[in-house]
């Protein structure tokens, strides 16, 4: 408990700073729907016909004049790259900077094992990124009440519920580089993030790319597909937490067993 108090001390920054980014970008762009919504409807026509490109970001499925369109492929986006981005930052530093910061050895010196901290500093991921979505979802909400809105609540959770379980994998799998390196990944770790979206736009693009789609975690978070009506992704998100299980459990036997720098 006393390393999930210094994790969250240490990392409280980081996490208002990316917290409110995405939340109000997330927010203030629900808010600016009624004011563009009609100039919007000629637009949504044009970009559901670009081929590729509507494909890319689900505005084949969805239309941009309508709130749950606009949230569908626009606002989820923000959402879900910053929180993936910010999930593999905080997963890449938390071990990591131990040995970078030279620190290690007085962290060894408690009579704790490396697995007892291995866990704590990981509980310390899941709840940062927790409280991530949940301020974030709160934000969001603000704005629904503000435009007088009201957007599908079951659609809108199940995204969210996915979007939670994208991160936590993501996240889960720069603890995993964190463990292993001994300085930290932060390039790498949002290299990561970016590419695994990247893979899904390849994937949304070329339908021939089945494979990328157990891949990706962004696959089973896409908005657009759940609210759109596809067949539900949530097998897709069981893989994902498989996933994560295998790669903590490798993690943390690789950090019980490698050497460490002082």
């Amino acid at each position: 408990m006393t390393l999930l108090k210094q994790e969250w001390k240490m990392n409280f920054k980081s996490l208002v700073i990316w917290t409110l980014c995405v939340g109000i970008c997330c927010s203030g762009c629900i808010l600016l729907f009624d004011s563009v919504a009609e100039s919007m409807e000629e637009m949504a026509k044009s970009f559901a016909e670009m081929g590729a490109f509507s494909a890319a970001f689900g505005m084949d499925k969805m239309s941009i004049a309508t709130l749950e369109g606009f949230y569908a492929t626009e606002i989820s986006l923000i959402f879900l790259l910053g929180g993936a981005m910010f999930a593999a930052m905080t997963g890449a530093v938390l071990l990591s900077k131990e040995e970078e910061g030279h620190t290690m050895e007085f962290l060894h010196t408690m009579p704790v094992s490396r697995i007892y901290i291995y866990l704590w500093k990981y509980v310390a991921l899941l709840l940062l990124i927790l409280v991530f979505n949940v301020v974030c979802i709160g934000l969001d909400v603000i704005g629904f009440v503000a435009i007088g809105e009201e957007i599908a609540m079951a659609e809108y959770m199940e995204y969210h519920i996915l979007a939670l379980v994208m991160q936590i994998e993501v996240g889960s799998i720069c603890y995993l580089i964190s463990a292993i390196c001994k300085r930290k990944q932060i390039g790498p770790a949002l290299g990561i993030a970016v590419f695994l979206y990247i893979m899904d736009i390849m994937y949304n693009i070329v339908p021939d790319l089945e494979f990328f789609k157990f891949l990706t975690p962004y696959y089973y978070g896409n908005a657009a597909a759940i609210y759109s009506g596809e067949e539900s992704r949530m097998s897709f998100a069981l893989l994902g937490l498989a996933v994560t299980v295998i790669v903590v459990v490798l993690g943390g036997m690789v950090y019980k067993k490698r050497d460490m720098a002082a």
